[in-house]
C-alpha cells in the first residue's frame, strides 16, 4: 500500500508431517491463500526457508519447481477447474501429459485414479453431465493419478451441500489412511473439527489447538 508493504504472513513456521491430515481455518484476509501459494510451490517467501522432504526449495527455478510441482503435489480447489470441453478421463490424464507419460500408460492410471474415487463408470462423461460431488471427485483423481506425496485441498467442500461434502471429504481421509498427507483449507468449522490437526490462522500468524 503506498510505498509500504503488508506481510500476508508474519512469522510462521510449522511442517506437515509424511502422513499428516492438516485443517487450516481463518478469515479472509488471514493469509491462507499466500499459504497455500507457499505449501504448493507456487510463490517463494520473501525471507525465511521453505523446504520440501528436508531440501529448501525456496531458490529454485521455475522449471524445477514446476516439475517438482507435478511429480510431487496434487491440487483440489473449491471451483474444480475441469476443463469443460474434456472428458473426465482426459482431466484426470492431464498431469500425466505434462510428464510426458506414454498415451496407453496415461489411459490406464487415469482409469484407475477415477475408480479409486468411484467413479470408473463415468470416464467418458464432460463436466456438464456431472454433479458437483462428481466433478470433485474428478477433481481429486486429477490429482493423485501422478501418486504425489501431499495433496493440498483449497476449499473442496465448500461448493457443495453437506451430504455430498462429508462424501468428499470421506474420499480425502481414505487418501490419508492410504499414506498421502493432506492440507485443507477451509472456512467450515466442523469440517476442520473433524480432522486430527486443527490450526488456525489469524492475521498472518498460525495458532494450533495445543496452542502453537
Amino acid at each position: 500500500m503506498g510505498s509500504g508493504g503488508v506481510d500476508a504472513l508474519k512469522g510462521i513456521d510449522f511442517s506437515v508431517d509424511v502422513g499428516e491430515f492438516v485443517a487450516i481455518t481463518g478469515p479472509s484476509g488471514s493469509g491462507k491463500s499466500t499459504l497455500l501459494g507457499l505449501m504448493g510451490l507456487l510463490a517463494r517467501p520473501t525471507s525465511g526457508e521453505l523446504r520440501f522432504r528436508g531440501k529448501d526449495v525456496a531458490t529454485l527455478d521455475h522449471v524445477r519447481l514446476a516439475k517438482m510441482r507435478n511429480a510431487e503435489i496434487g491440487f483440489v480447489f473449491q471451483s474444480f477447474q475441469l476443463l469443460e470441453r474434456t472428458s473426465a478421463i482426459e482431466n484426470v490424464e492431464l498431469p500425466l501429459l505434462y510428464a510426458d507419460v506414454p498415451p496407453n500408460e496415461r489411459r490406464d492410471r487415469a482409469l484407475a485414479a477415477l475408480e479409486r474415487v468411484g467413479l470408473g463408470n463415468r470416464i467418458d462423461h464432460y463436466p456438464v453431465q456431472l454433479s458437483g460431488g462428481e466433478q470433485q471427485r474428478v477433481a481429486i483423481a486429477r490429482a493423485i493419478v501422478n501418486s504425489p506425496s501431499v495433496v493440498l485441498a483449497d476449499e473442496p467442500t465448500g461448493a457443495l451441500d453437506s451430504r455430498t461434502g462429508a462424501d468428499i471429504l470421506a474420499v480425502l481421509r481414505d487418501l490419508n489412511r492410504r499414506g498421502t498427507s493432506v492440507v485443507v483449507i477451509t472456512h467450515n468449522l466442523d469440517v476442520a473439527g473433524s480432522i486430527e490437526k486443527h490450526l488456525a490462522l489469524i492475521d498472518g500468524r498460525l495458532r494450533g489447538q495445543e496452542g502453537l
